[in-house]
């Protein structure tokens, strides 16, 4: 008998290691170094939440079954599969097993079983997913539980009343995704890859995992700091909040607990810090929180979070000048344009190590800014620039382009309004994707600009948009429109100039807006082994070698400073790593080489930083 089981044990391990071995990247395509690293058992094993932390979890990243079907199945489950794929890589990725297109005609299925452990059936079942590009339905033991459209934002559903008895549940997701043929924010995303545009992903791209809470339990926070007040405001949202219930925050520097408060009846509290740690790019501090739930004296919620204290604002100088301020004082704010795309998954990192590493080579190259482009990432990602120090700018993904123009002239803008009109659909999913984009990312304090479109792409109801952004959250700066059409209503002014740095006439813009050049260099370097292609591959401006490369980038560093007293408050380089066929990183697509010496860059750029540019009034 011991011999029976002891064979029946062998069996089912030598299943689950043939399950995981089956798994394999798709060939011939140039990876990075923590692909290695995947290991399906264990993908991406990180608390995916890092601002509203809880014990009481389960993560479902690994093998899953998929089949791509036509679309005029409805929403009939396939009877056979595919094969499997890796969640959470897209796809289209090598890192997903299978890298192949679904396009507008079809649809791509998931399915596994999962283990809803016996203890969390004493409160609510939460089913979380990072982000699924773009419309999805979820279902449980073959009952819907719930859809949701929007490829960039997180998305969570109750599902307790649909398991059934015992541990083992069966979870199926139907995801559409329509590219570029669809009016939905997309980014880079195209259908024929070229140029300046990428592979699509469709599909399941970030974390999805089970939450275990109460009945009555705390759904979100949000912290934004008073700098000149020295007070915290903070909010929580309770779901089935009961009357009595006692809702606290506590906050701490380090493990020294230093404020508690209570919160009122709409649930907010102002916590006054005097003294505090100011967070900024060379001292990015932190200070921890904890929210509480007691009835009657008995826990029970509890959820971690944190804070900065930081201020975001605009000034005018001695000479009339607005200029962008952190804290204050004028800190010139130069970055990378960051697109977050991996040769390997495309718009998920294989490891969260990977995902860290472009901010901490940011970060060694003396940036102190990234501009995030026209996408969003995983929360970690914005977690890594709150600890590191890294100020962010975060776009929002373009989508339905096309139908409008772009008019700008450097010295001189025309500010002619060239807005595309849009359809109410095309609208609506804008601002609900946007709305819940801000919403998601609102406490993370590295942020401090949203720029809600990019040139002229899909560019409509500029400056109803950008007063609604700034009513939405008047905590930080909104760029209209990077390098678009301007309507003069945002804090800033953004111009694009591909090489050589240039800046609007202060004279004429700088009393208005705060001036910035959000696009410019694009110096373009491939290098054999480390591009997406042999061949055809395109920059801007290209080299020959690494020597000419930096001789051309110092002299745009050069050119760069003498606009900084002029009135320029920030600028943005093109860009941080190659992307498929564009070849215009400071790193390769695989990050295997840094194309310039990173010390050299750091001492380039600390010129850009003189604390003697200016005085403000």
């Amino acid at each position: 008998m011991k011999y029976f089981f002891g064979l029946l044990f062998a069996l089912a391990c030598s299943a689950i290691v043939f399950s995981q071995t089956t798994w394999k990247p798709v060939p011939d395509r140039i990876t990075t170094q923590w692909a290695a690293n995947v290991n399906p058992a264990n993908v991406l094993p990180e608390y995916p939440r890092p601002q509203l932390t809880r014990k009481s979890w389960t993560n479902l990243n690994g093998l899953w079954q998929y089949a791509i079907t036509s679309k005029e199945s409805g929403n009939n489950q396939p009877t056979q599969f595919d094969g499997q794929i890796l969640v959470p890589f897209a796809v289209e990725s090598a890192l997903s097993g299978v890298g192949k297109t679904v396009g507008k005609d079809n649809v791509l299925w998931y399915k596994r079983t999962i283990d809803v452990p016996s203890a969390y059936r004493k409160g609510r079942v939460l089913l979380h997913f990072g982000a699924v590009d773009w419309q999805c339905d979820v279902y449980v033991n073959g009952e819907k539980a719930g859809s949701h459209e929007g490829g960039y934002d997180a998305f969570s559903l109750d599902i307790t009343s649909l398991l059934k008895k015992g541990k083992q549940q069966e979870l199926s997701v139907r995801v559409w995704d329509p590219s570029d043929d669809g009016p939905q924010p997309r980014g880079k995303q195209i259908k024929n890859p070229h140029g300046i545009w990428y592979t699509s992903v469709t599909g399941i791209w970030q974390t999805v995992w089970l939450e275990n809470v109460s009945s009555t339990y705390i759904v979100s926070t949000q912290q934004t700091p008073l700098f000149d007040l020295q007070t915290l405001t903070v909010k929580a949202n309770i779901e089935n909040l009961q009357s009595g219930d006692v809702v606290k925050v506590q906050v701490y520097d380090g493990k020294e607990r230093i404020k508690e408060q209570t919160l009122n009846s709409e649930g907010e509290a102002w916590i006054k810090l005097e003294d505090f740690k100011a967070w900024s790019p060379d001292n990015p501090f932190l200070y921890d929180l904890k929210y509480t739930v007691t009835r009657k004296g008995k826990l029970i919620d509890e959820a971690g979070s944190y804070f900065a204290m930081r201020k975001i604002s605009g000034g005018t100088d001695s000479k009339g000048v607005q200029r962008m301020l952190l804290n204050n004082e004028f800190v010139f704010q130069y970055g990378p344009l960051d697109q977050g795309w991996w040769p390997d998954g495309l718009y998920t990192a294989a490891t969260d190590e990977a995902l860290k590493y472009d901010i901490i080579q940011t970060k060694a190259m003396g940036f102190n800014m990234i501009r995030k482009h026209v996408k969003v990432e995983p929360a970690r990602w914005y977690y890594h620039c709150d600890r590191l120090g890294m100020l962010v700018w975060q776009d929002m993904p373009s989508g339905d382009m096309g139908g409008n123009s772009w008019d700008m002239r450097v010295g001189q803008i025309s500010g002619r309004n060239h807005d595309k009109i849009r359809t109410a659909e095309s609208e609506a999913i804008y601002r609900t994707e946007w709305k819940a984009i801000m919403d998601e990312l609102i406490n993370f304090p590295s942020i401090v600009v949203w720029v809600p479109f990019n040139e002229a792409w899909g560019q409509f109801k500029t400056k109803e948009i950008v007063e609604w952004t700034k009513a939405h959250d008047p905590s930080r700066l909104v760029n209209e429109s990077s390098g678009g059409n301007f309507t003069y209503t945002s804090d800033i002014l953004d111009i694009h100039n591909y090489p050589d740095p240039q800046m609007p006439t202060p004279e004429i813009f700088g009393a208005r807006q705060i001036i910035v050049l959000g696009e410019f260099g694009g110096l373009g370097l491939p290098l054999e082994g480390h591009t997406w292609q042999e061949k055809n591959n395109w920059g801007y401006q290209s080299f020959k070698n690494n020597d000419e490369l930096l001789e051309r980038y110092t002299r745009l560093m050069n050119d760069l400073q003498p606009l900084i007293p002029l009135g320029l408050s920030a600028a943005i380089y093109t860009q941080t790593t190659d992307v498929e066929v564009e070849v215009n990183g400071l790193m390769t697509y695989d990050r295997k080489v840094t194309k310039m010496p990173v010390e050299k860059l750091r001492q380039l750029h600390q010129k850009l930083y003189n604390k003697d540019w200016l005085k403000m009034k």
